[in-house]
């Protein structure tokens, strides 16, 4: 006795979405052909006849009338996932890779390479970067940290991201630093321009042609920048950009700035000036934390937008340079936005100092 098919109903929402896709131009031909044998068999057609009508096998007819049944609209959108072939690599070659690109190195490196690994394991340089990608290793890349040695780290990392987090009313919060001694490099030849398939070029020699100091000041609020180009680095012409923040700030806020732990910036005559002037508040990050200060995030966009790839045959040159990026930006200023609290901070160092110990 031959097998009858489960009987399938659809409800008006599910014919409505079938309809519409057996009718579909833009669809792909897998999702039409599986609507349409949905709709013919909700019509009470037997598979064999929707197979003959589709010009499909029977037994496609079946796998979309069961899944239809299993999952109903949903299960039609994609295909079942497949074991896919046996893995030629076996698992435990797999660990025994990972393994190795964590805990050893070669004789002659100080990292692995895929060519070196794979020599080592008996493997291809391909199997090896695919096995890489998979975990997520990148031996070829470092970056860079540093423990701070405050001795008040937290109270000034709370501090300072408290004035991002909930900034105090009636007041503004400048994000303080100095860019010292940006040369005025002029490059030995003109910069050959982007072409299609090769990058721009300039030489890797140039003649210097003096330095300039820029103080910067970037407003949290509103992402503009107060910058003025000065020929020295002292607590003078600090205490002079202080005076410029003076006068470009409203007269009726407070002003909150965030600044690093140079010693100008704690100079007895700056001290002098701030009693003179209640309305500034001074905020100091701790050591070894300069990421902590947002202006860090500006003075890199001003070096590599504007500075690294420029020529400049004078400080004149620079510092005009440096004034017209300014201008511009504050024309339509990009607002950096802190989200990070304190305790996710100390979260993320503690992890990174357990990893450290674990090590010694």
């Amino acid at each position: 006795m031959s097998r009858v098919a489960e009987p399938i109903s659809l409800s008006s929402e599910e014919d409505l979405v079938l309809e519409r896709w057996s009718r579909g131009r833009s669809l792909s031909l897998r999702l039409v052909q599986r609507a349409r044998i949905i709709r013919l068999a909700a019509s009470g057609i037997q598979n064999q006849e929707i197979a003959h009508r589709l010009r499909v096998s029977r037994p496609t007819v079946q796998l979309w009338r069961e899944r239809f049944l299993a999952l109903r609209v949903k299960g039609l959108e994609r295909d079942a996932p497949r074991p896919g072939r046996k893995p030629r690599i076996s698992k435990a070659k797999v660990d025994q890779v990972v393994e190795a690109t964590l805990h050893t190195h070669p004789p002659d490196a100080t990292h692995w390479s895929t060519r070196s690994m794979a020599r080592v394991q008996g493997l291809s340089e391909a199997t090896v970067r695919r096995i890489w990608r998979c975990h997520h290793l990148k031996p070829h890349l470092v970056a860079s940290f540093k423990f701070s040695q405050d001795e008040h780290f937290v109270e000034k990392l709370q501090d300072v991201v408290g004035l991002y987090l909930n900034p105090p009313d009636k007041a503004l919060v400048f994000c303080v630093d100095e860019k010292s001694q940006i040369q005025a490099l002029e490059r030995t030849q003109p910069l050959l321009p982007l072409r299609p398939g090769l990058p721009a070029r300039q030489t890797h020699d140039y003649k210097r042609n003096g330095t300039t100091t820029l103080f910067a000041a970037l407003n949290v609020l509103d992402g503009k920048v107060i910058g003025d180009c000065m020929p020295r680095h002292r607590h003078q012409e600090f205490i002079r950009f202080l005076e410029q923040i003076d006068r470009a700030a409203p007269r009726e806020l407070d002003l909150h700035l965030i600044v690093d732990n140079y010693g100008t910036h704690k100079h007895e005559q700056v001290a002098s000036w701030l009693g003179r002037h209640p309305r500034f508040h001074l905020h100091f990050t701790p050591t070894s934390s300069s990421w902590l200060n947002l202006v860090e995030r500006w003075l890199r966009e001003l070096t590599v937008k504007r500075i690294r790839r420029g020529s400049f045959r004078s400080v004149g040159d620079l510092v005009q340079a440096i004034e017209e990026y300014i201008a511009e930006r504050n024309q339509n200023p990009h607002i950096f936005v802190w989200t990070a609290t304190a305790d996710t901070i100390m979260r993320k160092i503690a992890i990174s100092k357990e990893a450290l110990d674990a090590l010694h």
